[in-house]
């Protein structure tokens, strides 16, 4: 199933504090970057976040779930939490790679 624009303009103004986020549509789901680095998606209108040491201890009792079968396991994220995401997103960004551009 694919996600719909409406999740995808709820989750961009739950993140709207946040200078640097955009998105890039793939197959009828989303990935969302922070600065440049892939932060995680919008799959089946689900907000997931990459696991990363900030993710998993800010989000430690999120369940993990698979975006589409065959890839990482992914924290669940409770897009309702403006406070929580504002304070995780800069964090997890610190330890991402940056994108390679092609």
């Amino acid at each position: 199933m694919a996600s719909d624009k409406n999740y995808l303009n709820f989750v961009l103004e739950q993140l709207s504090d946040l200078d640097g986020v955009t998105y890039r549509a793939m197959m009828g789901e989303y990935i969302i970057y922070y600065q440049g680095k892939v932060i995680g998606g919008i799959y089946d209108n689900r907000f997931l976040l990459k696991q990363t040491k900030s993710s998993k201890k800010l989000l430690s009792d999120a369940p993990l779930e698979l975006p589409y079968d065959g890839a990482k396991e992914m924290l669940l994220a409770d897009i309702e939490n403006k406070e929580l995401m504002n304070e995780l997103i800069p964090e997890m960004a610190e330890e991402l790679p940056t994108q390679k551009k092609s």
